[in-house]
């Protein structure tokens, strides 16, 4: 499991690799919480190399989605996975993330 965070202007981008789970809890609130802030950012969460999340990473992204601004936050899930995608839908991410 890996976390990496980039900043380009107000986009921030946070990759995941491996199993997004509890033992990616710290890098992956440190990734969002080391990057500027602000309510104009843009979060995109890159789960392509994603092969299995869990409930504690369905947390994670919600306090995510909270730090960015809750309702007006733009965070964005991008490149998952059939079987990653299917839980997040399941779980009714699709209601409060964009996911493409």
């Amino acid at each position: 499991m890996s976390v990496s965070c980039s900043v380009n202007g107000n986009i921030v981008n946070i990759s995941v690799s491996g199993r997004f789970d509890f033992g990616s809890h710290k890098d992956f609130r440190e990734a969002y919480r080391n990057a500027p802030s602000g309510s104009d950012n843009e979060y995109i969460i890159d789960l392509s190399a994603t092969e299995y999340i869990d409930s504690s990473a369905l947390g994670m992204m919600l306090l995510l989605r909270e730090h960015a601004g809750g309702d007006q936050s733009h965070v964005t899930i991008k490149e998952c996975r059939k079987e990653v995608k299917d839980i997040l839908v399941v779980s009714n991410f699709d209601k409060l993330f964009n996911i493409t």
